[in-house]
Parts: C-alpha cells; structure tokens; sequence
C-alpha cells in the first residue's frame, strides 16, 4: 500500500511538472490529489476490510492525497503562503494611546 501511494502521488507530480506553466502545477496536483482521495474511498466502501487491519489501508490512503491536496491548494495560491510561511503575530505589545 505505501509503495502505491508514492507511486499515486508523486507520478501527478511529474506530469504537472513537465507539461503545465509554473502557475498551474500545485493547483492541478491539487484537483489530482483529491480525485484520488475520492477513488480511495470509494473503493474502500466496496472492498470490505476487517476492523483490526494493522496494515495501511485504503481510508489511510484517501487522508493522505486530502491531505497532501489541502497542503498543494493552500500553496497553489502565493497570498495563501505569504500568509502561512510569515508571522501571524506582533511580538510587540500595541501601545495604547
């Protein structure tokens, strides 16, 4: 199963790397990312699973492309990561007048 989910995602990855602009790459892996969440589930909802699994399973699967994909959109937006990667707080005190 791990071996599937690198291969699941990083294969998108490359493709939005070679063939679209700079601008579209994170915001297309994203949609990617999330189809693939979505299949995940779904075939996780029709292959039955026994609920003491102690191996990776389908559902872990789907959190990890939502997961990766929220991490791309969030990203995919240069505002959205100016925001993220500065301080959000003033560490200065405000004076009050």
């Amino acid at each position: 199963m791990l071996t599937l989910f690198s291969v699941l995602t990083a294969l998108p990855a490359v493709l939005a790397l070679h063939l679209l602009e700079p601008e579209l790459v994170l915001p297309v892996f994203s949609l990617v990312l999330f189809a693939e969440a979505a299949f995940a589930v779904i075939l996780a909802r029709l292959i039955p699973i026994p609920d003491n699994a102690d191996s990776i399973t389908l559902l872990d699967l789907a959190g990890g492309f939502t997961l990766i994909g929220c991490a791309a959109a969030v990203f995919g937006e240069p505002d959205q990561a100016v925001l993220f990667l500065t301080e959000q707080g003033d560490p200065r005190p405000a004076s009050r007048p």
